[in-house]
C-alpha cells in the first residue's frame, strides 16, 4: 500500500463576522452569498489554482435549511464559478464544522484521492439561530441519555464551573478581557485585516461594506464585566461579556497535497500533522478538547510541551481555562489566542475551525522558532475536535521535539 500523502494548508480567508439580529450588519445577507463571497476571494488570492483541478468542495452548517441548505457545498461551488465538473457537500458538526470539513478533504487528499479541496463553513445566527426548528428525539431525556441542560451551550457552560470551583468567574471574566484587549491589539497592528474579505451590506440606510469584524469590545473593563447579568442561572458565572457572542459569517481554506502544490506553485502555510475528535458527556461539552488534544497528540508522538502555539476557539472563557488547566496552561500563556479569540472576534458556528487555522498559519509565519502548532475546539452535545500543524517555516527542522 502506498505511503499517504502529506497535506498542506495553502491558504484560508474568510469574511468579517457580524452580529447575529435585525442590527447586525450581514441580516439583509444571504448565508449562502457570505459563504461564495469567501471561496471567491480566496481564489482571487491564489490565482495559480486551476479551478477544475478542485476535486471537491465540503461546506459545512449547523442549521442547514433556507439559505443555508440545499447541499450547500454543490451550491457555493456552483455560486462561485467553479466549474460543473466540481462536486461539493454539506457538513454538520455543529461548531467543529469547517474543522471536520477541513479533517474530511484532508484524509481522501491523504488517500490520494484528491490533490485539491476547497473547506469552509457558514453561520448566519441571525437567521438560523442554534437549535431553530430541531425535534430531539424523545428518548435523549426519557432515558436520561442527555440532561435537558445540555441542549443548552449556556448551561454546560456553567456546569464545568460547578465542577471545576478553581475555575472562577474572576479567572474567566479576566481571560475575556484579555481576549478583547489582545483582538484590539492585533487590529491595531494589522494583523486580522489582510485575511478579511469586503462584503457588500444593505440596511435602511443603503449600500455599506464590511471590512472588519463587529463584535469586538475593546473598551471592555475586568470592572464592567463584573457586573454582567447571568442569564444562565441566577448567581451564576457565565455572562455575554465571557462568553461568545452570536455571529454571522463564513470562512474558506485551500487544502492540497504536498505534491500538487509543489506542481502548481502554490505557497504551504501549514502542514497537517494529525487530528482527532472525541466525545465526552454532553452536560460539560466544554472540556470535549481535552481528550481530543490527547489523542491528536497521541497519534503525532508528541506531547503538549511540544505546542509552540494554540488557537483555541472561545465558546466560552471557562471552556478554554479547562483545557488549559488540565495542561497546566497559564491563563495568560503568550502562547494561547495571542490575537484574541472568539470572545471578540464571534463564533458563527460551524465557520470558526477555519478562523483558528487562519490566525495559527499567520503565526506560524512570524515564529520560525515555533514547530508545532495546535487548532482546538469543543463541539455541541459533547464532542472536542482538535488538530496538530506544523510550520514549513520552522528552522532547525530535524531537532525533533522543539517547539
Amino acid at each position: 500500500m502506498a505511503e499517504r500523502a502529506e497535506v498542506v494548508f495553502v491558504d484560508g480567508v474568510r469574511t468579517p463576522f457580524g452580529r447575529a439580529g435585525e442590527k447586525g450588519m450581514f441580516w439583509q445577507t444571504r448565508s449562502d452569498d457570505l459563504i461564495v463571497k469567501a471561496i471567491v476571494g480566496l481564489l482571487e488570492r491564489n490565482p495559480r489554482v486551476p479551478k477544475d483541478r478542485i476535486d471537491e468542495v465540503a461546506i459545512a452548517a449547523t442549521t442547514q435549511t433556507g439559505d443555508q441548505g440545499l447541499t450547500l457545498g454543490r451550491t457555493a461551488a456552483l455560486l462561485a464559478g467553479l466549474p460543473q465538473s466540481v462536486p461539493g457537500y454539506a457538513i454538520d458538526r455543529m461548531c467543529a464544522g469547517a474543522m471536520t470539513a477541513v479533517t474530511t478533504t484532508a484524509g481522501a487528499i491523504a488517500f490520494g484521492a484528491y490533490d485539491l479541496a476547497i473547506a469552509g463553513g457558514v453561520e448566519h445566527m441571525g437567521h438560523h439561530p442554534m437549535g431553530f426548528g430541531a425535534d430531539p428525539n424523545p428518548r435523549f431525556q426519557a432515558e436520561k441519555l442527555v440532561s435537558a441542560e445540555a441542549l443548552n451551550m449556556g448551561n454546560t457552560a456553567e456546569r464545568i464551573h460547578d465542577r471545576f470551583p478553581r475555575l472562577t468567574k474572576e479567572r474567566a471574566d479576566r481571560y475575556a478581557y484579555n481576549s478583547q484587549r489582545k483582538n484590539a491589539e492585533a487590529y491595531a497592528n494589522g494583523k486580522i485585516q489582510p485575511d478579511l474579505i469586503p462584503v457588500a451590506t444593505r440596511s435602511s440606510n443603503g449600500w455599506g461594506l464590511a471590512t472588519v469584524d463587529e463584535a469586538p469590545r475593546p473598551e471592555t473593563t475586568i470592572e464592567g464585566l463584573a457586573t454582567l447579568r447571568t442569564p444562565f442561572r441566577a448567581h451564576g458565572r457565565v455572562t455575554a461579556g465571557n462568553s461568545s457572542g452570536l455571529n454571522d459569517g463564513a470562512t474558506a481554506g485551500l487544502l492540497a497535497s504536498a505534491e500538487a502544490a509543489g506542481e502548481l506553485g502554490l505557497t504551504t502555510k501549514m502542514q497537517l500533522v494529525s487530528f482527532a475528535f472525541a466525545g465526552v458527556a454532553p452536560e460539560i461539552m466544554g472540556i470535549g478538547p481535552v481528550p481530543s488534544t490527547e489523542k491528536a497528540l497521541r497519534k503525532a508522538g508528541l506531547s503538549i510541551t511540544d505546542i509552540g502555539l494554540f488557537e483555541l476557539n472561545e465558546a466560552f472563557a471557562v471552556q478554554v481555562l479547562s483545557l488549559l488547566d488540565h495542561f497546566g496552561i497559564d491563563d495568560d500563556d503568550p502562547r494561547v489566542n495571542p490575537w484574541g479569540g472568539a470572545i471578540a472576534v464571534g463564533h458563527p458556528l460551524a465557520s470558526s475551525g477555519i478562523r483558528l487555522m487562519i490566525q495559527l498559519a499567520a503565526q506560524f509565519a512570524e515564529h520560525p522558532e515555533v514547530r508545532y502548532g495546535l487548532t482546538a475546539m469543543c463541539v455541541g452535545l459533547g464532542q472536542g475536535g482538535s488538530i496538530i500543524w506544523e510550520n514549513p517555516h520552522f528552522i532547525g527542522k530535524t531537532s525533533k521535539g522543539s517547539k
